[in-house]
């Protein structure tokens, strides 16, 4: 039993393999769709210890062999015991071997697995790992930029933890900046008044955090939304500025437009629409003026609907559709702009380096869809049916009238317009191929 799988990755092997060696691979080949979060990667390939936080409580330990080590093209990891963290997995067998070899200017990527899981059941982990792994380097080929630092907030979020992994895969050195007691690359941060120094030595700062917008939209959830942006935004602008950055990226979102734009194209040079949402983006944005006006390169990546089972709507509705219970919603008549994880990460990295990067950036992709569509095309990804129209009553239930109208409901058509005068390469700019990504459905027939 067990696995081999290959693929012709377009870069070469000694590219592979020190990809392969940086922090953040083990994060980056995580496919989305399977249990478990990281909580410690190998810091060697040849004799580290990497773990894995799975469902239970239980703790998958993956020890590096040196004996199947060598350096540039083969490294070994074997499950070993992890005391009662790892009790339950005391049955499974598993012995990984990753090999690459060079195949003139490409390489081959080479995983053989020993272990009692069959084929159909790993293959899918496999084709999505060795697609990320050619993306990843293809677009850090793309980029070309000279190593920096970047200081970043909300690093440990769903996009900070996609963003950070991906930069240090490509040589580039993060620095997370939190609010506990900082740990290894960590800085203390006062989101009411950081320190002066805090952005010492640090090229660029993406500035990710602030309060989660799903929720029932009430005073206090409001006031969370507007506090955790309005004011530590612009003091970190304040700070950038008087650093001297070379660029300050901050998160905003395609909210800005208003809950209702009906069938009109948005694009960065539309006006903001009506909506608590809207207005607290618009406040949000203007917080940033400080660096750009201090002479900093300033992008504010207005993000739309991000896919990926880990975190918001695709990790909502993935449970419903797989039941056989999703639909469209309400009617499925209003405009989802939606983005692929993978694809916002790429904006984010590419607004640190490209000098053309700045002001507004609809951080979304080409083909908006309907919401009817939307729900038929993950209910066809899920080879399931999509006949179960889903009434309002339940997003008003959880997300009160509010934020049943400016989140469930909102109605924006919103175009990658800027991204699309730079000659922006996407890498999944349609719905299906990034359902099918993300969730591990890709098609037999190449990847």
């Amino acid at each position: 039993m067990g696995i081999e799988h290959r693929s012709t990755i377009p870069a070469t092997a000694d590219d592979v393999f020190a990809w392969h060696e940086r922090p953040g691979a083990f994060q980056r080949l995580l496919p989305p769709w399977m249990p478990g979060t990281i909580r410690r990667e190998a810091e060697s390939l040849r004799d580290g210890r990497a773990e894995l936080a799975l469902p239970g409580g239980q703790v998958w330990v993956a020890q590096h062999d040196p004996a199947g080590y060598q350096p540039g093209r083969a490294f070994v990891d074997e499950r070993v015991p992890g005391g009662l963290a790892s009790a339950a997995l005391t049955p499974v067998r598993w012995r990984h071997e990753h090999r690459v070899e060079p195949h003139g200017a490409a390489a081959i990527m080479i995983d053989r697995v020993d272990t009692q899981a069959g084929s159909r059941l790993l293959r899918p982990m496999f084709v999505y790992r060795h697609r990320q792994l050619a993306d990843d380097l293809a677009r850090h080929r793309e980029l070309g930029a000279l190593p920096m630092t970047v200081a970043m907030t909300g690093a440990s979020g769903l996009i900070g933890t996609a963003l950070a992994a991906f930069l240090t895969t490509g040589g580039h050195r993060v620095v997370r900046l939190v609010r506990h007691e900082p740990g290894a690359g960590e800085r203390w941060w006062d989101p009411d008044a950081p320190a002066r120094d805090l952005l010492e030595g640090v090229d660029a700062l993406v500035h990710l955090a602030g309060a989660s917008i799903f929720g029932r939209f009430g005073d206090d959830h409001r006031r969370r939304i507007r506090d955790s942006r309005i004011g530590p935004t612009r003091r970190l602008a304040e700070l950038a500025a008087a650093a001297g950055l070379r660029a300050f990226v901050a998160a905003s979102a395609i909210g800005r437009y208003g809950d209702d734009r009906g069938d009109e194209p948005l694009t960065e040079a539309s006006g903001a629409g009506d909506g608590f949402l809207a207005e607290v983006t618009v406040d949000w944005e203007a917080d940033a003026d400080p660096a750009a006006e201090g002479g900093v390169r300033t992008a504010l990546i207005r993000t739309g609907l991000v896919q990926t089972p880990r975190g918001g709507v695709l990790q909502v509705l993935r449970p419903l559709y797989q039941a056989g219970l999703g639909g469209p919603l309400a009617g499925g008549r209003h405009w989802q702009s939606w983005i692929d994880l993978d694809d916002l990460v790429d904006i984010y990295a590419r607004a640190l380096v490209d000098e053309r990067m700045s002001g507004p950036i609809n951080a979304v992709a080409p083909e908006p869809v309907r919401q009817r569509d939307y729900a038929s095309t993950l209910a066809a990804v899920l080879h399931r049916p999509a006949l179960l129209p889903t009434p309002a009553l339940g997003p008003r239930v959880l997300l009160g009238e509010g934020g049943m109208r400016e989140l469930a409901l909102a109605n924006q058509r919103v175009l990658p317009a800027r991204l699309e005068e730079l000659g922006h390469r996407f890498r999944r700019p349609g719905l299906e191929e990034a359902l099918r990504h993300q969730l591990g459905r890709m098609r037999a027939a190449g990847r």
